[in-house]
Parts: structure tokens; C-alpha cells; sequence
């Protein structure tokens, strides 16, 4: 059951990713083998600053294969992908993949887990839930002639 959840919450990570390659600004085609997790996800960071969000993607979702096993830098991709969409105001996207993150704190090996990733997922999704709250009462309102 549990193995079955994280399979369910990389197989959806991974389908966001590929849409977002599918559109956007050239990104590099591949991650240099030997960086460590670190270096690639200061590599992600630096192209989300510059708004190259298909690259970051790229680079999380390298760090977040390459190191599938450390538990840390796995909840840290999937939670600067989701940050992401939020930033980009794709409040749906960002609303599922910061409930699978979160899902994975529900799991029996959730003491393991980094929490500030929970911390900040929570925040960051009562804010989304807001924004998709706000947007269904105004795509509500009856517009008057």
C-alpha cells in the first residue's frame, strides 16, 4: 500500500514535468553525471530565479531520480515543483501535487521525512485553496448588463 502511494506520487510529479517540457524556453538536454543533490538543485534554483521554469524542472526532477532514495532532497523537489506551478498561478496543479507531497506525511515512515517541507506545503496550500476559493466565486458572480 505504501510503496503503491509513492509510486502514485512520483508517476504524477513525473506527468507534470513532461508537460512542462513540452512547452516553455530551451532547456540543457542533460544533467552532468557527478553533481551531487545539492548542486543540482542550486542549478534548479538559479533557473527558476530566472523565470526558465522548464529547466528547473529539469534539474528537480534529476535530483529528485538520481537521489530517489534520500528522502530529503525527493520532498524538497517535489515541493519546489509545486512551488512553482503556485508561482505561476497554476493553483490546481500546485493544489495536487502539494497534497501528494503532504500525503506522504501520512505514511508510516513520515518521522523520516524533512518537516519544514510539510511546514511550508501547508502553508503555501491554504493559500491555494484561497486563490481556487476566490476564482470559483467570482467565475459564480452573474455578470450584470
Amino acid at each position: 500500500m505504501k510503496r503503491n502511494s509513492v509510486l502514485a506520487c512520483s508517476a504524477m510529479v513525473a506527468a507534470a514535468i513532461a508537460i512542462l517540457f513540452s512547452s516553455c524556453v530551451t532547456a540543457p538536454t542533460s544533467v552532468p553525471d557527478g553533481l551531487t543533490a545539492a548542486e543540482i538543485i542550486q542549478r534548479a534554483q538559479e533557473a527558476s530565479d530566472k523565470d526558465d521554469f522548464k529547466t528547473a524542472f529539469m534539474y528537480y526532477d534529476t535530483a529528485r531520480q538520481r537521489f530517489s532514495e534520500d528522502l530529503s532532497v525527493v520532498c524538497e523537489c517535489e515541493y519546489e515543483i509545486a512551488f512553482i506551478y503556485y508561482k505561476q498561478e497554476h493553483f490546481a496543479d500546485s493544489k495536487a501535487l502539494f497534497e501528494t507531497l503532504l500525503a506522504r506525511y501520512n505514511q508510516p515512515d513520515a518521522r523520516l521525512l524533512p518537516v519544514q517541507y510539510k511546514v511550508l506545503g501547508e502553508k503555501i496550500l491554504a493559500k491555494v485553496n484561497d486563490k481556487l476559493a476566490a476564482e470559483a466565486k467570482s467565475a459564480k458572480k452573474p455578470t450584470t448588463p
